[in-house]
Protein backbone atom coordinates (compact mmCIF):
# COMPACT_ATOMS: atom_id res chain seq x y z
CA UNK A 1 0.00 0.00 0.00
CA UNK A 2 2.89 2.13 1.05
CA UNK A 3 4.66 1.53 -2.10
CA UNK A 4 1.54 2.41 -4.52
CA UNK A 5 0.95 5.53 -2.70
CA UNK A 6 5.05 5.88 -3.07
CA UNK A 7 4.45 5.29 -6.63
CA UNK A 8 1.39 7.84 -7.30
CA UNK A 9 2.94 10.72 -5.31
CA UNK A 10 6.00 10.30 -7.25
CA UNK A 11 4.08 9.77 -11.15
CA UNK A 12 1.98 13.38 -9.84
CA UNK A 13 5.32 15.09 -9.21
CA UNK A 14 6.82 13.82 -12.43
CA UNK A 15 3.56 15.14 -14.28
CA UNK A 16 3.70 18.39 -12.65
CA UNK A 17 7.18 19.34 -13.68
CA UNK A 18 6.77 18.32 -16.89
CA UNK A 19 3.83 20.90 -16.96
CA UNK A 20 6.61 23.29 -16.38
CA UNK A 21 8.43 23.44 -18.79
CA UNK A 22 8.33 25.78 -22.50
CA UNK A 23 6.99 25.25 -25.19
CA UNK A 24 9.62 26.86 -27.49
CA UNK A 25 7.91 27.77 -30.90
CA UNK A 26 9.81 29.23 -34.24
CA UNK A 27 9.69 32.48 -35.18
CA UNK A 28 6.84 31.86 -37.83
CA UNK A 29 4.58 29.94 -35.83
CA UNK A 30 4.98 33.11 -32.94
CA UNK A 31 3.83 35.53 -35.94
CA UNK A 32 0.77 34.08 -36.86
CA UNK A 33 0.10 33.11 -33.01
CA UNK A 34 0.31 37.18 -32.34
CA UNK A 35 -1.72 37.47 -35.58
CA UNK A 36 -4.70 35.62 -34.18
CA UNK A 37 -8.17 37.63 -32.89
CA UNK A 38 -7.66 37.78 -29.17
CA UNK A 39 -4.17 36.91 -28.54
CA UNK A 40 -3.15 38.92 -25.18
CA UNK A 41 0.64 37.30 -25.34
CA UNK A 42 3.72 39.10 -25.81
CA UNK A 43 6.29 37.41 -27.95
CA UNK A 44 9.90 36.47 -26.01
CA UNK A 45 12.64 35.73 -27.88
CA UNK A 46 15.63 33.63 -26.61
CA UNK A 47 18.20 34.26 -29.53
CA UNK A 48 21.29 31.88 -29.24
CA UNK A 49 23.61 30.08 -31.00
CA UNK A 50 24.63 26.61 -31.02
CA UNK A 51 28.23 26.95 -29.94
CA UNK A 52 27.10 29.75 -27.18
CA UNK A 53 27.88 27.95 -23.65
CA UNK A 54 26.00 30.72 -21.55
CA UNK A 55 23.19 29.85 -23.93
CA UNK A 56 23.51 26.42 -22.86
CA UNK A 57 23.73 27.55 -19.08
CA UNK A 58 20.60 29.92 -19.32
CA UNK A 59 18.72 26.87 -20.80
CA UNK A 60 19.17 24.69 -18.07
CA UNK A 61 19.51 27.36 -15.16
CA UNK A 62 17.49 29.32 -15.78
CA UNK A 63 14.35 28.55 -18.33
CA UNK A 64 14.23 25.09 -16.78
CA UNK A 65 13.59 26.76 -13.57
CA UNK A 66 9.77 25.74 -12.86
CA UNK A 67 8.82 29.31 -11.48
CA UNK A 68 10.25 30.53 -14.78
CA UNK A 69 8.90 28.41 -17.23
CA UNK A 70 5.28 28.47 -16.00
CA UNK A 71 5.35 32.52 -15.79
CA UNK A 72 6.98 32.85 -19.20
CA UNK A 73 4.79 30.26 -20.81
CA UNK A 74 1.67 31.54 -19.34
CA UNK A 75 2.55 35.87 -20.66
CA UNK A 76 4.30 34.95 -23.70
CA UNK A 77 4.46 33.08 -26.91
CA UNK A 78 8.47 31.53 -26.59
CA UNK A 79 10.66 31.97 -29.44
CA UNK A 80 13.86 29.65 -29.54
CA UNK A 81 15.73 32.16 -32.59
CA UNK A 82 19.28 30.09 -33.58
CA UNK A 83 20.99 33.40 -34.78
CA UNK A 84 23.09 31.47 -37.24
CA UNK A 85 20.15 29.68 -38.89
CA UNK A 86 20.42 29.24 -42.42
CA UNK A 87 16.43 29.76 -43.46
CA UNK A 88 15.23 32.86 -44.68
CA UNK A 89 12.11 34.19 -42.74
CA UNK A 90 9.47 36.57 -43.89
CA UNK A 91 8.58 39.39 -41.56
CA UNK A 92 7.05 42.81 -41.26
CA UNK A 93 7.07 43.03 -45.22
CA UNK A 94 10.42 41.74 -45.52
CA UNK A 95 12.81 38.64 -45.94
CA UNK A 96 15.41 38.03 -43.61
CA UNK A 97 18.71 35.79 -44.77
CA UNK A 98 21.63 34.18 -43.64
CA UNK A 99 24.44 36.00 -44.42
CA UNK A 100 28.40 34.22 -44.72
CA UNK A 101 30.98 35.85 -42.31
CA UNK A 102 33.54 35.20 -41.27
CA UNK A 103 33.76 31.37 -39.84
CA UNK A 104 30.18 31.20 -39.10
CA UNK A 105 27.95 34.01 -40.42
CA UNK A 106 24.14 35.59 -38.79
CA UNK A 107 20.70 35.75 -39.69
CA UNK A 108 19.25 39.56 -40.84
CA UNK A 109 16.88 38.78 -38.39
CA UNK A 110 19.04 38.26 -35.50
CA UNK A 111 21.03 41.26 -36.17
CA UNK A 112 17.50 43.11 -36.30
CA UNK A 113 16.49 41.83 -33.02
CA UNK A 114 19.62 42.28 -31.16
CA UNK A 115 19.89 46.12 -32.97
CA UNK A 116 23.08 45.46 -34.48
CA UNK A 117 24.52 43.86 -31.89
CA UNK A 118 25.32 40.27 -32.08
CA UNK A 119 26.22 39.28 -28.22
CA UNK A 120 24.49 35.57 -26.91
CA UNK A 121 23.20 35.04 -25.26
CA UNK A 122 20.27 37.72 -25.56
CA UNK A 123 16.98 37.88 -25.35
CA UNK A 124 14.70 39.97 -26.84
CA UNK A 125 10.59 41.02 -25.87
CA UNK A 126 8.15 42.04 -28.32
CA UNK A 127 4.67 43.09 -27.61
CA UNK A 128 1.79 41.90 -28.60
CA UNK A 129 2.00 43.28 -32.37
CA UNK A 130 5.61 42.40 -32.45
CA UNK A 131 6.67 45.65 -32.04
CA UNK A 132 10.50 45.92 -30.26
CA UNK A 133 10.27 46.78 -26.47
CA UNK A 134 13.69 45.68 -25.65
CA UNK A 135 16.75 43.29 -26.43
CA UNK A 136 18.19 42.09 -23.10
CA UNK A 137 22.13 41.01 -23.84
CA UNK A 138 23.82 38.39 -21.62
CA UNK A 139 23.11 35.38 -19.01
CA UNK A 140 20.59 35.86 -16.42
CA UNK A 141 19.92 33.97 -13.10
CA UNK A 142 16.60 33.15 -11.94
CA UNK A 143 15.65 36.09 -9.88
CA UNK A 144 17.24 39.17 -12.33
CA UNK A 145 15.39 37.29 -15.09
CA UNK A 146 12.05 37.21 -13.07
CA UNK A 147 12.07 40.84 -12.55
CA UNK A 148 12.70 41.70 -16.39
CA UNK A 149 10.08 38.97 -17.37
CA UNK A 150 7.55 40.95 -15.27
CA UNK A 151 8.53 44.54 -16.03
CA UNK A 152 7.24 43.72 -19.65
CA UNK A 153 4.63 40.63 -19.02
CA UNK A 154 2.72 42.96 -16.43
CA UNK A 155 3.13 46.27 -18.58
CA UNK A 156 5.27 47.75 -15.43
CA UNK A 157 7.58 49.24 -18.33
CA UNK A 158 4.17 51.41 -19.87
CA UNK A 159 3.76 53.03 -16.18
CA UNK A 160 7.70 53.12 -14.80
CA UNK A 161 11.06 53.68 -15.93
CA UNK A 162 13.12 50.33 -15.38
CA UNK A 163 15.20 52.22 -13.44
CA UNK A 164 12.65 53.33 -10.85
CA UNK A 165 11.39 49.44 -10.78
CA UNK A 166 14.61 47.65 -10.54
CA UNK A 167 15.50 50.02 -7.99
CA UNK A 168 12.20 48.80 -5.77
CA UNK A 169 14.04 44.74 -6.03
CA UNK A 170 10.61 43.55 -7.45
Amino acid sequence: MIRMITFSLLLLFSASIAAQEINWISFEEAVTEAQKEGNTKKIFVDVYTDWCGWCKKMDKDTFQNPEVAAYMQENFLMVKFNAEGKEPIEFDGRTFEYVPSGRRGYHQLALALLKGRLSYPTVVFLDEEMKMLSPVPGYQKVDPFMQIARYFGENIYKEQDWKSYSATGK
